[in-house]
């Protein structure tokens, strides 16, 4: 069984279902409001721990009863939570709202998730235990680095979404094993709208770049090789929140168990897919024997080798 290791933000998500999202000063009727634990660190812990992995959360969450749930949620999903803070205050939200389509639009508020500023001695020797740690942008980009650096010392491959995009220090690139954005994320960070050529741009940083591409599946680029497409099943879409997250989760899975890089990306493919046709973050991501019982099974385009 592959360790990961995920430092990284926990969100409630709050979220309102609409035929359609609103305007600037329009106000929408909506069909159904939840709340979900989200937050796209505790996302690819859950992700990950249901591909199949042993996974561990670094993170924190508030004194509030938000905060009690997302621990419980995590704990319920196997994530082991021993190093996941509380500090005093509120817990992280997400205001999402998630048209008839399946798109959505976000609004994040930190909470605890701001704390998280350093890394302890704990962090940084459950850390050294992984095969790999996750990391995305939603806590402070400084710990981020640190936990990058520390990865990177201890022979531990790191693996970065990205996300929210923003200008990224070269000193986190250069301890990024594998750089997840999506399409959108690649374009803010390069100021090139196609994927192959901001791919490039990529690589002059880090050694290896996936970028997902929705419905056209995902592009996978590395220094040395040949860039290559891998098709996204096709599905019918109810919500895409944390798909993004579900495809890095499972991803990470499939390659600490040795999978060539091709079948990894279309497994990865396939756990994103699944997830897009349930409502939620957490609550939408498939568990691994659904993954293997789907895998082969969902329709997909040809995949294709760049040129």
């Amino acid at each position: 069984m592959t360790s990961i290791v995920v430092l990284g933000s926990t969100n409630m998500d709050l979220v309102a279902f609409v035929p359609r999202a609103p305007g600037r000063g329009e106000t929408v009727t909506g069909r159904e409001f939840r709340t979900i634990p989200g937050g796209k660190g505790a996302n690819q812990a859950v992700a990950a721990a249901r591909a199949g992995a042993e996974v561990a959360m670094i993170g924190a969450v508030g004194t509030d009863d938000f905060g009690v749930r997302l621990r419980a949620a995590l704990d319920g999903a196997g994530v082991d939570t021993d190093l996941l803070r509380t500090a005093e205050g509120a817990s992280g939200t997400a205001h999402i709202v998630v048209d008839d389509e399946g798109g959505n639009a976000i609004v994040v508020v930190p909470g605890a998730n701001g704390t998280v500023t350093s890394l302890t001695h704990g962090d940084e020797a459950l850390i050294g235990t992984a095969d790999a740690l996750l990391l995305q942008l939603e806590i402070p980009l400084p710990v981020v680095t640190a936990g990058a650096v520390t990865a990177r010392r201890l022979g531990v491959r790191t693996v970065l979404t990205p996300a929210p995009a923003r200008p990224l220090p070269a000193e986190l690139l250069a301890a990024t094993d594998l750089l997840v954005p999506n399409e959108h994320e690649a374009t803010a960070l390069t100021g090139i709208a196609d994927p192959y050529e901001a791919a490039a741009a990529l690589l002059r940083d880090v050694p290896e770049v996936v970028i997902t591409l929705g419905a056209a599946g995902c592009l996978h680029a590395a220094r040395g090789g040949e860039p290559f497409t891998v098709p996204a099943p096709r599905v019918r879409t109810v919500d895409t929140t944390a798909a993004g997250d579900t495809f890095a989760g499972a991803l990470v899975v499939a390659l600490g168990e040795g999978r060539p890089v091709r079948e990894a990306l279309a497994w990865a493919s396939t756990a994103a897919a699944l997830s897009v046709q349930r409502e939620g973050a957490s609550s939408s991501m498939p568990y691994r024997s659904e993954i293997d019982a789907a895998h082969g099974s969902l329709t997909t385009g040809q995949e294709v080798d760049a040129v």
